[in-house]
């Protein structure tokens, strides 16, 4: 396992590096949209829960007006009224995680993991934290994303985050990160 987490995080510092570098003109095209189409700021900050359960700063593209609560998104009544002109979109094509490939280069976060849960998330975090989860560095994609995303329920997450810590190896991430791209193009498992 050693040797696999070396390799993944001069991959993931290797390829956040090259990605960045690439979407920057894109991200700088979101930026401004989200600017232009309604008002706050263009990054929405959220604390999430990462490696052994310590919090970090998740940056996003703000894809909600700015009093939205911050709770998953399936916890919101009606999440349409909340969504920006462009949020929708930007969410269906995984465009507003965009700004984590700055969270990779930091450390705060890797390609493959379990995504970071909110830090109100209480039952997801003791889950994890019961079953060994938390010792995972987050991940922009993961097991649990390429299998269902928003429409898993909290134990069947956990349970593919399971299944991915005790199989993880460089060729597992390799399959996670060609799903997720076949996942993102096709827009599926976004329910808002």
């Amino acid at each position: 396992m050693k040797k696999h987490a070396s390799m993944k995080k001069i991959l993931d510092l290797f390829l956040a590096a090259i990605i960045s570098i690439f979407a920057l003109l894109p991200m700088l095209a979101i930026a401004i949209l989200v600017k232009y189409t309604s008002p706050g700021p263009i990054i929405f900050w959220s604390d999430r829960i990462g490696l052994n359960n310590q919090i970090f700063r998740m940056p996003k593209f703000r894809t909600m007006e700015v009093n939205t609560p911050q709770v998953p998104t399936h916890l919101l009544h009606n999440p349409e009224p909340n969504l920006t002109k462009i949020g929708k979109i930007l969410r269906k094509y995984s465009l507003d995680e965009l700004p984590q490939l700055f969270s990779i280069l930091k450390r705060d976060m890797s390609f493959v993991g379990p995504r970071p849960a909110l830090f109100n998330q209480d039952d997801l975090i003791a889950l994890r934290t019961n079953k060994g989860v938390h010792n995972l560095v987050p991940g922009l994609t993961g097991w649990a994303q390429v299998n269902g995303r928003d429409d898993l329920p909290i134990p069947a997450k956990v349970k593919l985050d399971i299944e991915y810590m005790e199989l993880r190896s460089f060729w597992f991430d390799m399959q996670i990160m060609w799903l997720t791209l076949i996942k993102v193009f096709k827009g599926d498992g976004v329910s808002h």
